[in-house]
Protein backbone atom coordinates (compact mmCIF):
# COMPACT_ATOMS: atom_id res chain seq x y z
CA UNK A 1 0.00 0.00 0.00
CA UNK A 2 1.40 3.53 -0.76
CA UNK A 3 0.72 6.58 0.76
CA UNK A 4 1.04 10.41 -0.31
CA UNK A 5 4.40 11.69 0.13
CA UNK A 6 3.78 13.03 3.84
CA UNK A 7 6.47 14.55 6.71
CA UNK A 8 7.58 12.33 9.28
CA UNK A 9 10.09 12.57 12.36
CA UNK A 10 11.94 10.27 14.20
CA UNK A 11 13.78 11.22 17.59
CA UNK A 12 16.01 8.49 19.45
CA UNK A 13 19.68 9.16 20.96
CA UNK A 14 20.34 5.53 19.37
CA UNK A 15 21.71 5.61 15.98
CA UNK A 16 20.84 2.51 15.26
CA UNK A 17 17.51 2.91 15.76
CA UNK A 18 17.20 5.54 13.53
CA UNK A 19 18.63 4.01 10.41
CA UNK A 20 16.24 0.92 11.12
CA UNK A 21 13.25 2.92 10.97
CA UNK A 22 14.36 4.98 8.59
CA UNK A 23 14.57 1.78 5.94
CA UNK A 24 11.02 0.09 7.09
CA UNK A 25 9.79 3.56 6.29
CA UNK A 26 11.50 3.75 2.69
CA UNK A 27 9.62 -0.12 1.94
CA UNK A 28 6.06 2.05 2.20
CA UNK A 29 7.12 5.37 0.68
CA UNK A 30 7.38 6.69 4.05
CA UNK A 31 10.32 9.36 4.16
CA UNK A 32 11.57 9.88 7.88
CA UNK A 33 13.69 12.72 9.26
CA UNK A 34 15.59 11.66 11.89
CA UNK A 35 17.42 13.11 15.04
CA UNK A 36 19.79 11.83 17.71
CA UNK A 37 19.60 14.66 19.52
CA UNK A 38 16.58 15.28 21.02
CA UNK A 39 16.84 19.20 21.55
CA UNK A 40 17.37 19.48 17.53
CA UNK A 41 14.63 17.28 17.12
CA UNK A 42 12.31 19.14 19.46
CA UNK A 43 13.41 22.69 17.59
CA UNK A 44 12.84 20.77 13.85
CA UNK A 45 9.16 20.26 15.26
CA UNK A 46 8.11 23.06 16.52
CA UNK A 47 9.30 25.19 13.83
CA UNK A 48 8.27 23.24 10.71
CA UNK A 49 5.09 21.51 9.55
CA UNK A 50 5.09 17.76 10.06
CA UNK A 51 2.21 14.79 9.74
CA UNK A 52 3.68 11.91 12.24
CA UNK A 53 6.12 12.02 15.39
CA UNK A 54 8.00 9.26 16.28
CA UNK A 55 10.07 9.10 19.86
CA UNK A 56 11.86 7.42 21.69
CA UNK A 57 11.05 7.83 25.50
CA UNK A 58 14.18 7.43 27.43
CA UNK A 59 16.93 9.81 26.05
CA UNK A 60 19.44 12.43 27.84
CA UNK A 61 18.32 16.14 28.10
CA UNK A 62 14.43 15.60 27.43
CA UNK A 63 12.83 12.90 27.52
CA UNK A 64 10.27 11.51 25.25
CA UNK A 65 7.30 12.55 27.67
CA UNK A 66 8.75 16.34 28.05
CA UNK A 67 9.48 16.45 24.81
CA UNK A 68 5.30 15.53 23.84
CA UNK A 69 4.66 18.03 26.05
CA UNK A 70 6.46 20.98 24.76
CA UNK A 71 5.23 19.75 21.29
CA UNK A 72 1.54 19.50 21.99
CA UNK A 73 1.52 22.83 23.63
CA UNK A 74 1.79 23.78 19.29
CA UNK A 75 0.08 21.06 17.72
CA UNK A 76 -2.33 19.27 19.07
CA UNK A 77 -2.95 17.37 16.11
CA UNK A 78 -0.39 14.70 14.61
CA UNK A 79 -0.04 11.61 15.95
CA UNK A 80 2.60 11.16 18.02
CA UNK A 81 4.20 6.91 18.13
CA UNK A 82 6.33 6.58 21.57
CA UNK A 83 8.87 3.32 21.05
CA UNK A 84 9.83 2.13 24.08
CA UNK A 85 11.99 -0.73 25.39
CA UNK A 86 9.80 -1.38 28.31
CA UNK A 87 6.60 -3.36 27.08
CA UNK A 88 4.74 -4.05 30.16
CA UNK A 89 5.39 -0.43 31.85
CA UNK A 90 1.36 0.52 32.30
CA UNK A 91 2.04 3.87 34.02
CA UNK A 92 4.54 4.98 31.35
CA UNK A 93 1.69 4.42 28.56
CA UNK A 94 -0.48 6.31 31.14
CA UNK A 95 1.56 9.34 31.04
CA UNK A 96 2.27 9.43 27.34
CA UNK A 97 -1.69 9.29 26.55
CA UNK A 98 -2.34 11.61 29.23
CA UNK A 99 -0.27 14.51 27.73
CA UNK A 100 -0.65 13.46 24.07
CA UNK A 101 0.62 10.32 22.62
CA UNK A 102 -1.68 8.66 19.88
CA UNK A 103 0.55 5.12 20.03
CA UNK A 104 3.00 2.87 21.17
CA UNK A 105 5.33 0.40 19.47
CA UNK A 106 8.02 -1.49 21.57
CA UNK A 107 11.83 -2.54 20.96
CA UNK A 108 12.93 -4.05 19.07
CA UNK A 109 10.29 -2.46 16.31
CA UNK A 110 8.71 -5.33 14.01
CA UNK A 111 8.46 -3.81 9.94
CA UNK A 112 5.19 -5.13 10.03
CA UNK A 113 3.87 -4.04 13.22
CA UNK A 114 5.53 -0.45 12.15
CA UNK A 115 4.04 -0.24 8.73
CA UNK A 116 0.28 -1.30 9.78
CA UNK A 117 0.63 1.51 12.70
CA UNK A 118 1.91 4.23 10.48
CA UNK A 119 -0.29 3.32 7.80
CA UNK A 120 -3.19 3.41 10.34
CA UNK A 121 -2.34 6.94 11.95
CA UNK A 122 -1.28 8.38 8.20
CA UNK A 123 -4.55 7.43 6.71
CA UNK A 124 -6.17 9.26 9.61
CA UNK A 125 -3.89 11.99 9.59
CA UNK A 126 -4.33 12.52 5.88
CA UNK A 127 -8.14 12.32 6.37
CA UNK A 128 -7.31 15.23 9.01
CA UNK A 129 -5.88 17.58 6.81
CA UNK A 130 -8.73 17.29 4.25
CA UNK A 131 -11.62 18.03 6.62
CA UNK A 132 -9.01 20.63 7.35
CA UNK A 133 -8.86 22.46 3.83
CA UNK A 134 -12.65 21.61 3.36
CA UNK A 135 -13.50 24.12 6.67
CA UNK A 136 -10.88 26.39 4.95
CA UNK A 137 -12.88 26.23 1.87
CA UNK A 138 -16.12 26.50 3.19
CA UNK A 139 -14.61 29.18 5.41
CA UNK A 140 -13.93 31.20 2.37
CA UNK A 141 -16.90 30.34 1.08
CA UNK A 142 -19.05 32.12 4.12
CA UNK A 143 -16.78 34.98 3.60
CA UNK A 144 -17.24 35.46 0.20
CA UNK A 145 -21.31 34.98 0.56
CA UNK A 146 -20.93 37.02 3.48
CA UNK A 147 -19.41 39.91 1.83
CA UNK A 148 -21.61 39.91 -1.08
CA UNK A 149 -23.91 40.39 1.52
CA UNK A 150 -22.48 43.55 2.98
CA UNK A 151 -22.03 45.11 -0.39
CA UNK A 152 -25.52 44.72 -1.55
CA UNK A 153 -26.71 46.18 2.53
CA UNK A 154 -23.72 49.06 1.63
CA UNK A 155 -25.43 49.38 -2.12
CA UNK A 156 -29.44 49.71 -0.28
CA UNK A 157 -28.18 52.11 1.96
CA UNK A 158 -26.50 54.26 -1.08
CA UNK A 159 -29.74 54.09 -2.56
CA UNK A 160 -31.65 54.78 -0.10
CA UNK A 161 -29.12 57.70 0.80
CA UNK A 162 -29.61 58.93 -2.94
CA UNK A 163 -33.79 58.73 -2.27
CA UNK A 164 -33.53 60.87 0.74
CA UNK A 165 -32.33 63.19 -1.47
CA UNK A 166 -34.37 62.57 -4.84
CA UNK A 167 -35.81 65.86 -4.58
CA UNK A 168 -32.35 67.92 -4.64
CA UNK A 169 -31.33 69.04 -8.14
CA UNK A 170 -27.48 67.67 -6.88
CA UNK A 171 -28.82 64.13 -5.82
CA UNK A 172 -26.21 61.26 -6.56
CA UNK A 173 -23.15 63.80 -6.35
CA UNK A 174 -24.05 65.68 -2.24
CA UNK A 175 -24.56 62.44 -1.13
CA UNK A 176 -21.43 61.16 -2.82
CA UNK A 177 -19.33 64.36 -1.64
CA UNK A 178 -20.79 64.43 1.84
CA UNK A 179 -19.99 60.62 2.60
CA UNK A 180 -16.80 60.97 1.18
CA UNK A 181 -15.93 64.71 3.20
CA UNK A 182 -17.24 62.80 6.62
CA UNK A 183 -14.99 59.65 5.98
CA UNK A 184 -12.26 62.05 5.55
CA UNK A 185 -12.49 63.97 8.54
CA UNK A 186 -13.69 60.83 10.60
CA UNK A 187 -9.97 59.53 8.93
CA UNK A 188 -7.96 62.75 9.88
CA UNK A 189 -9.49 62.50 13.57
CA UNK A 190 -8.14 59.29 14.42
CA UNK A 191 -11.89 57.51 14.09
CA UNK A 192 -10.92 53.57 14.14
CA UNK A 193 -11.73 52.05 10.12
CA UNK A 194 -14.87 50.80 11.63
CA UNK A 195 -16.10 54.04 12.31
CA UNK A 196 -15.00 55.73 8.90
CA UNK A 197 -16.78 52.90 6.99
CA UNK A 198 -19.93 53.85 9.51
CA UNK A 199 -20.17 57.49 8.98
CA UNK A 200 -19.38 57.12 4.79
CA UNK A 201 -22.83 55.18 4.90
CA UNK A 202 -24.33 56.60 7.59
CA UNK A 203 -23.76 60.47 6.33
CA UNK A 204 -26.11 60.17 3.44
CA UNK A 205 -29.76 59.90 5.43
CA UNK A 206 -28.40 63.33 7.22
CA UNK A 207 -31.83 65.16 5.34
CA UNK A 208 -33.88 62.42 5.20
CA UNK A 209 -36.53 63.48 7.19
CA UNK A 210 -36.69 66.43 4.29
CA UNK A 211 -39.34 63.79 2.49
CA UNK A 212 -41.80 65.07 5.14
CA UNK A 213 -41.44 68.48 4.28
CA UNK A 214 -44.13 70.36 1.79
CA UNK A 215 -42.27 70.97 -1.63
CA UNK A 216 -43.89 74.57 -1.45
CA UNK A 217 -40.94 74.82 1.22
CA UNK A 218 -38.76 72.38 0.59
CA UNK A 219 -38.31 73.77 -3.48
CA UNK A 220 -38.96 77.70 -2.66
CA UNK A 221 -35.91 79.47 -4.58
CA UNK A 222 -36.22 82.52 -2.20
CA UNK A 223 -35.51 83.13 1.77
CA UNK A 224 -37.72 81.19 3.58
CA UNK A 225 -40.25 83.22 6.43
CA UNK A 226 -39.64 82.57 9.77
CA UNK A 227 -42.44 80.20 9.76
CA UNK A 228 -41.88 78.31 6.98
CA UNK A 229 -38.16 77.78 8.77
CA UNK A 230 -39.66 76.55 11.85
CA UNK A 231 -41.27 73.80 9.35
CA UNK A 232 -38.48 73.07 7.52
CA UNK A 233 -36.43 72.74 10.74
CA UNK A 234 -38.94 69.67 12.34
CA UNK A 235 -36.79 67.38 9.54
CA UNK A 236 -34.40 66.46 11.81
CA UNK A 237 -37.65 65.02 13.78
CA UNK A 238 -38.81 63.48 10.93
CA UNK A 239 -35.56 62.05 9.93
CA UNK A 240 -35.14 60.74 13.82
CA UNK A 241 -38.41 58.88 13.89
CA UNK A 242 -38.31 57.01 10.46
CA UNK A 243 -34.52 55.44 11.52
CA UNK A 244 -34.83 55.28 15.25
CA UNK A 245 -35.63 51.28 16.54
CA UNK A 246 -33.49 49.88 13.39
CA UNK A 247 -31.11 47.24 14.31
CA UNK A 248 -28.16 48.27 11.32
CA UNK A 249 -24.96 50.19 13.00
CA UNK A 250 -25.01 52.42 9.62
CA UNK A 251 -28.80 53.27 10.43
CA UNK A 252 -28.48 53.97 13.99
CA UNK A 253 -25.79 56.11 13.45
CA UNK A 254 -27.47 57.93 10.66
CA UNK A 255 -30.21 58.63 13.19
CA UNK A 256 -27.99 60.49 15.58
CA UNK A 257 -26.61 62.26 12.44
CA UNK A 258 -30.03 63.26 11.05
CA UNK A 259 -31.48 64.75 14.55
CA UNK A 260 -28.31 66.41 15.07
CA UNK A 261 -26.25 67.76 12.33
CA UNK A 262 -28.09 71.41 12.97
CA UNK A 263 -26.66 71.88 16.29
CA UNK A 264 -24.23 74.34 16.16
CA UNK A 265 -21.18 74.14 18.95
CA UNK A 266 -22.07 77.62 20.50
CA UNK A 267 -25.40 75.86 21.23
CA UNK A 268 -27.06 78.09 19.24
CA UNK A 269 -28.23 75.74 16.57
CA UNK A 270 -31.31 73.28 16.90
CA UNK A 271 -33.49 70.95 17.63
CA UNK A 272 -31.87 71.17 21.07
CA UNK A 273 -29.20 73.45 21.40
CA UNK A 274 -26.89 71.66 22.15
CA UNK A 275 -23.08 72.32 22.32
CA UNK A 276 -19.57 71.42 21.58
CA UNK A 277 -18.83 67.84 22.78
CA UNK A 278 -22.11 67.49 23.85
CA UNK A 279 -22.87 66.92 20.24
CA UNK A 280 -22.43 63.66 18.98
CA UNK A 281 -18.96 63.51 17.01
CA UNK A 282 -20.92 62.39 13.97
CA UNK A 283 -22.90 64.90 13.66
CA UNK A 284 -19.70 67.46 14.24
CA UNK A 285 -18.34 65.80 11.09
CA UNK A 286 -21.40 65.67 8.95
CA UNK A 287 -22.51 69.22 10.21
CA UNK A 288 -19.10 70.45 8.34
CA UNK A 289 -19.38 68.41 4.97
CA UNK A 290 -22.74 69.22 4.63
CA UNK A 291 -22.53 72.90 4.78
CA UNK A 292 -19.01 72.97 2.52
CA UNK A 293 -20.87 71.07 0.06
CA UNK A 294 -24.17 73.08 0.04
CA UNK A 295 -21.98 76.32 -0.08
CA UNK A 296 -19.97 74.68 -2.97
CA UNK A 297 -22.99 73.47 -5.43
CA UNK A 298 -25.32 75.50 -7.43
CA UNK A 299 -28.94 75.63 -5.73
CA UNK A 300 -31.86 76.67 -7.58
CA UNK A 301 -31.27 80.03 -4.86
CA UNK A 302 -28.04 80.43 -5.07
CA UNK A 303 -24.79 80.20 -7.20
CA UNK A 304 -21.92 77.78 -6.08
CA UNK A 305 -19.10 79.29 -3.99
CA UNK A 306 -15.59 78.76 -4.82
CA UNK A 307 -13.21 76.71 -2.73
CA UNK A 308 -11.76 79.12 -0.63
CA UNK A 309 -14.24 81.16 -0.12
CA UNK A 310 -16.29 78.12 1.87
CA UNK A 311 -12.86 77.51 3.57
CA UNK A 312 -13.22 81.22 4.71
CA UNK A 313 -16.77 80.77 5.94
CA UNK A 314 -15.35 77.60 7.97
CA UNK A 315 -12.36 79.39 9.47
CA UNK A 316 -15.27 82.30 10.31
CA UNK A 317 -17.39 79.96 11.99
CA UNK A 318 -15.22 78.10 13.96
CA UNK A 319 -16.50 78.28 17.61
CA UNK A 320 -19.19 79.30 16.99
CA UNK A 321 -20.77 77.10 14.00
CA UNK A 322 -18.58 74.44 13.81
CA UNK A 323 -15.83 72.18 15.86
CA UNK A 324 -12.71 74.27 15.97
CA UNK A 325 -10.53 70.86 15.91
CA UNK A 326 -12.50 69.52 12.79
CA UNK A 327 -12.43 72.93 10.95
CA UNK A 328 -8.74 72.57 11.00
CA UNK A 329 -8.51 68.82 10.22
CA UNK A 330 -10.55 69.35 7.06
CA UNK A 331 -8.24 73.01 6.18
CA UNK A 332 -5.35 70.50 7.10
CA UNK A 333 -6.33 67.97 4.45
CA UNK A 334 -8.22 70.30 1.65
CA UNK A 335 -6.44 68.40 -1.06
CA UNK A 336 -7.96 65.11 -0.11
CA UNK A 337 -11.30 67.13 -0.15
CA UNK A 338 -10.63 68.95 -3.79
CA UNK A 339 -10.45 65.23 -5.30
CA UNK A 340 -13.51 64.69 -4.05
CA UNK A 341 -15.13 67.23 -5.26
CA UNK A 342 -13.67 66.99 -8.79
CA UNK A 343 -14.56 63.65 -8.97
CA UNK A 344 -18.01 63.98 -8.28
CA UNK A 345 -18.84 67.02 -10.06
Amino acid sequence: MKIEIMNAVYIDDEPVNLMLLQAYGMAFNLNIKTFNDPEEGLAYILNNEIDILFTDYIMPKIDGIELIKKFRLKNKDVPIVVITGVDDDMQLKINALEIGATDFLTKPVQIAEFKARSLNLLSLRNAQLKLKDKALLLEDEVKIATKEIQNREYETLMVLGKAAEYKDVDTANHTNRVANYSKILAKHYGMDEEFQEIIFYASPFHDIGKVGIPDKILLKNVELTDDEFDIMKEHVFIGSQILKNTKSKYLIEGEIIALNHHEKYDGTGYPKGKKADAIPISARIVSIADVFDALTSKRPYKNSWTIQEAILFLIKEKNKHFDPKMVDLFIENIEEVKKIYDDFQ
